[in-house]
């Protein structure tokens, strides 16, 4: 056993002189925490311990790692937790809430007296009785309206005293003779007040019956998208939801509310996908027309929506957008031109700047903001004046009629221009009048039938009332009501010869040629309570 323990020990000592022992004993990166080797002499293992010190080190680490594992877990079962939601919400069905109007038993079905709006999320319960159909997604456009919101704490336009909407001019030079649409709604909205009109201003009952005729051709005639027309048909939708907004007939109306709503969706579908815009780029330099009618209509309907508690989706926006491009493509002249050039040699023309000022004053009466509208507007009202001859008539780019006419076909428009901006008592407008009786006769079948120079002289002439319009209304009130087509259009007037007219789309047998002379004798035929007289 000596022989033995003499042997190892003196393994030990080479082990220790060879250097190995000491490296393998001397701290390293740990540091001084790593105590001496013991060597037990009969088992010759060797044995480290730490001191506390690095201990409670080691310890609080593994502490600090545990708790990052924690939170690293708990992040992913987050993860798998929004994942398998979405996958939950993109498999449930969205049901859609239907919107019913309810109207009282005793009233007819056009009447809008005090529309009962329900909806089915806020009164599941709301009674049964004689409801219009629901209005959800009814244009098949990439902006349907998915959803028309109907507001029942926005009290209805027909209980109001026609002041709720503002000032009645332009210029704020008081009230005058023109009083604007929604101070004019409660008597276009009952079938009681139309033919009340109708009788105040030498019309007969018979017309709101060519009227309805004429509205269920445009209803039956509308194109799938919404639009009407085979070109231009930007205007021609404009031009019919002016036909159906003129009789008070709204997304709300039992029998033309989805012909009206769908004609809404085409337009701010267009001004969607156009940048604004909403002819077609092959109506050419043309389009400024097209783009001042289509804005008229639905700035009238944005007014006319409001006053019922309806918002329809996009419209204000498109409303605001489009009404702030006429605004901005003034030409320097204070009219617009063609392709709204603002600084051309050729200034713009009368025909245009009217549409332009029909658009705008509807733009001003929906209480949107628009920038430079009053500025805008007034120069416009000046240009007009500047058009007027030294007889009375008002001319194209100048004071002469356009196209060699034997008479001036737009006195009209200058008229209605002028009253609209608040100057309907200026001379510029009495003598307009003094010469349009003298110079504007009106003939279906022969070749005075220029609907539309008559469809601004209807207007203006309705807007002057007293002797003038007894005069003049006669000329086109029983010519149209005689014409009327079986089927609420009507047919080509001038008799097969040629018509004193520039232009005449309307007489035209195309689709848009039909559907534009019968907007426009609608238009006319409703002139007895669309605009209604202050003085009335």
């Amino acid at each position: 056993m000596k022989e033995i323990a003499a042997a190892e020990t003196r393994g030990l000592r080479s082990f220790r002189e060879s250097g190995r022992l000491s490296a393998f004993i001397t701290p390293g990166p740990l540091g001084p925490g790593i105590r001496p080797l013991v060597t037990d002499p009969h088992t010759m293992s060797l044995h480290a311990s730490l001191d506390p010190v690095a201990q409670r080190a080691l310890d609080a680490q593994r502490r600090r790692s545990t708790a990052a594992s924690i939170f690293i877990a708990l992040l992913g079962v987050t993860f798998i937790a929004l994942v398998l939601s979405l996958v939950a919400l993109s498999t449930m069905t969205v049901r859609q809430t239907d919107i019913t109007v309810n109207y009282p038993e005793e009233l007819p079905p056009d009447d809008l007296p005090r529309p009962q709006v329900t909806s089915s999320l806020r009164n599941p319960a709301a009674p049964k009785a004689r409801a219009m159909p629901s209005i959800l997604g009814l244009a098949p456009s990439p902006l349907s309206v998915p959803q028309v919101e109907v507001s029942s704490d926005t009290p209805g336009f027909v209980s109001g005293s026609g002041d709720d909407f503002g000032d009645t001019g332009l210029e704020g030079d008081g009230p005058g003779q023109w009083t604007p649409i929604p101070a004019s709604l409660r008597k276009r909205c009952t079938p009681e007040d139309r033919l009340a009109q109708l009788e105040a201003g030498g019309g007969t009952p018979e017309i709101e019956e060519h009227v309805t005729r004429a509205l269920r051709f445009l209803k039956q005639t509308q194109a799938p998208d919404g639009g009407w027309g085979n070109d231009h048909r930007a205007a021609m939708t404009g031009l019919a939801l002016l036909a159906y907004l003129g009789r008070c007939e709204t997304p709300l109306s039992e029998e033309f509310g989805d012909s009206c709503l769908r004609s809404m969706v085409f337009l701010i579908d267009r001004a969607a996908k156009q940048d604004g815009r909403f002819p077609d780029p092959a109506a050419g330099r043309h389009w400024p027309y097209e783009q001042a009618i289509a804005t008229y209509a639905l700035a009238e309907a944005h007014t006319m929506c409001r006053a019922l508690g309806l918002n329809i989706p996009n419209l204000a926006d498109t409303v605001q957008r489009s009404g702030q491009m006429l605004v901005n493509r003034q030409h320097e002249s204070g009219g617009w031109d063609y392709d709204y050039e603002e600084s051309s040699s050729r200034g713009g023309d009368l025909s245009i700047t009217a549409w332009h000022i029909q658009a705008l004053k509807a733009c001003k009466l929906t209480g949107i903001d628009f920038k430079n509208l009053t500025r805008c507007l007034k120069r416009s009202l000046d240009y007009v004046e500047a058009r007027q001859a030294a007889d009375g008539s008002f001319g194209y780019t100048g004071t002469t009629p356009a196209g060699d006419l034997p008479r001036p076909s737009l006195t009209g428009a200058g008229m209605l221009s002028l009253q609209m901006g608040g100057r309907e008592s200026s001379p510029a407008v009495r003598r307009g009048a003094r010469h349009a009786l003298e110079n504007s006769p009106f003939q279906w079948d022969g070749p005075d039938c220029d609907l539309y120079a008559h469809y601004y002289l209807a207007q203006a002439m309705f807007q002057r009332g007293g002797k003038e319009w007894d005069a003049y209304q006669p000329r086109f009130r029983d010519s149209l009501t005689a014409r009327q087509s079986p089927d609420g259009s009507w047919p080509k007037p001038g008799g097969g010869g040629k018509v004193h007219a520039v232009g005449a789309l309307f007489t035209s047998d195309s689709p848009s040629g039909i559907h534009y002379r019968t907007t426009l004798a609608a238009l006319m035929l409703e002139v007895y309570y669309r605009y209604l007289p202050a003085t009335r």
